[in-house]
């Protein structure tokens, strides 16, 4: 099941397996969002995530739906932790992230879109 993380809130962390399920149910409850910086992301991205780098963070997120559940990544998870606060604290819906970021998620062969 879901792992449990606190700072600021209670937010989930998601395994690679789990989120695959979800982004399966393709019922436009979530947003996934890559905050990695640019040239990480022309490197490959989960596919379906939008790009939103944390070097630009403060002036992108008002671009992110409210009425969404916001699923954050990153190369490790450290960056992805801080935009899920900083996110919560604007008020947005942010649901979690992925454990161990991107580097997790191809290390369990998941797809990845370039």
């Amino acid at each position: 099941m879901f792992g449990w993380f606190g700072s600021g809130g209670d937010y989930k962390t998601f395994t690679p397996g789990e989120l695959r399920d979800l982004l399966r149910e393709k019922d436009g409850a979530r947003v996934l969002v890559d905050v990695r910086e640019d040239h990480e992301w022309a490197g490959g991205h989960i596919p379906g995530a939008v790009h939103v780098p944390m070097s630009r963070f403060a002036a992108s997120v008002s671009k992110l739906p409210k009425d969404k559940k916001i699923i954050f990544y990153c190369q490790s998870g450290m960056r992805s932790r801080n935009a899920l606060n900083q996110a919560k604290k604007l008020g947005f819906q942010a649901e979690g992230h992925i454990g161990g970021g991107i580097s997790e998620w191809r290390r369990h062969e998941m797809p990845i879109a370039r």
